[in-house]
């Protein structure tokens, strides 16, 4: 989930929460939009901002598409699992249910209503699919909705190559990707309003790996997500095999090098793939769930994930981070402190945030794949 707003929001102690009254319109965060399908040619990491506001990651021109979904609520999430995600999206789309992929998954945290980035491999085309509460699986009808497209931009040498991940952040939308160079870990900036003849910003990112023991500076962003540490607003990424690693948005200046703090190492040989924040009466936590490329070791599946205390991104002391991050127990997985596996995440291939109390998971369940709302822990 990726709809905390930094500069939109009043900010709390550790984490984002709304302003009491009216929030923008999802057109005000777009300038000079067209109207009517875009044509996407690719989809990729899909995000909310607020007012129904659809961020889509188009990754073979590069850019990233924004549209005023119009989809405002009231708050009403899937009611029963679909049992059979891909076929159900074949029938709406239609297509043969063998070719679709599903790319991303993001829950709209106006209406609930789930949001599906597909790819159908044989008619080489992508599609947006909606989930409502009902089960009604649709396609994203583009006739009347207003969008911008935003070329991401270049570095002096090399074009973004792969995006791994975005995020509305308030007075900007944060994009995570790849480029060819040797600092190949970007993070790049679009400024607000979206808008189709605007430039924006794109630094490289270096972060130190704990079980590598060693500075990185190719691996990606895998997901993030923006949140507050100590009062200052920081991009909290997560990344392949496996640290969690913060980094100031201060320090985001243009063609700078940004080295992340790592605070949490959960393993190596795992993929993060989704990450949000939420609160709850014992604290306010990070969530993610991850790929692991081994043998399973925490749960029945290949897919897993954990909930960890925000509290730990906090550590500031070289005797808490980078090096000396804190590592999960392999040995005796349940028995981390502030880290905990999440048992709803078994078998999760995608997972977002609907509010505090309610995620939307896809898993594996057999030969297919299901679509379920799940509490959090």
């Amino acid at each position: 989930m990726k709809t905390l707003f930094l500069s939109t929001l009043a900010l709390s102690a550790v984490v984002l929460s709304p302003l009491r009254g009216e929030v923008p319109t999802a057109t005000s965060f777009l300038k000079s939009p067209n109207v009517g399908d875009p044509g996407l040619k690719s989809v990729g990491p899909l995000a909310f901002g607020p007012d129904g506001l659809l961020l889509i990651a188009e990754p073979g021109i590069p850019a990233v598409v924004a549209v005023a979904t119009g989809d405002r609520g009231p708050l009403s999430p899937l009611v029963q699992p679909l049992g059979d995600t891909l076929a159900a999206m074949a029938k709406a789309l239609p297509a043969d249910p063998k070719s679709l992929q599903i790319i991303d998954l993001a829950a709209n945290p106006a209406s609930g209503t789930a949001y599906l980035a597909v790819r159908d491999e044989s008619a080489k085309s992508v599609a947006i699919v909606t989930v409502r509460a009902d089960g009604t699986v649709t396609k994203l009808d583009w006739s009347t909705l207003p969008h911008v497209r935003v070329p991401l931009p270049k570095s002096e040498t090399a074009a973004v190559r792969t995006i791994s991940d975005l995020a509305f952040a308030g007075d900007r939308v944060l994009v995570t990707a790849q480029s060819s160079e040797e600092f190949s870990s970007k993070i790049l900036s679009l400024p607000l309003p979206l808008d189709a003849t605007g430039t924006g910003r794109i630094f490289s990112a270096e972060t130190y790996h704990v079980s590598h023991r060693k500075w990185e500076t190719k691996a990606p962003i895998q997901s993030f997500v923006p949140y507050l540490d100590n009062g200052v607003p920081c991009v909290l990424g997560a990344f392949a095999c496996t640290p969690l690693a913060k980094f100031p948005l201060a320090d985001l200046e243009s063609g700078a090098n940004i080295r992340g703090t790592s605070v949490v190492e959960l393993g190596s040989g795992n993929r993060p793939l989704d990450v949000f924040t939420y609160r709850n009466k014992a604290g306010a936590w990070i969530v993610t769930n991850t790929l692991r490329f081994h043998q399973p070791l925490f749960g029945p599946s290949k897919y897993w994930g954990v909930r960890v205390n925000l509290d730990l991104a906090a550590r500031q002391s070289e005797t808490e981070i980078n090096e000396n991050a804190l590592r999960r127990n392999v040995k005796e997985p349940t028995r981390t402190p502030e880290i905990e596996i999440v048992e709803a995440l078994h078998g999760a291939v995608q997972v977002d945030k609907i509010d505090d109390t309610r995620m939307i998971v896809l898993r594996e369940d057999g030969d297919r794949l299901k679509l379920e709302v799940c509490a959090l822990p």
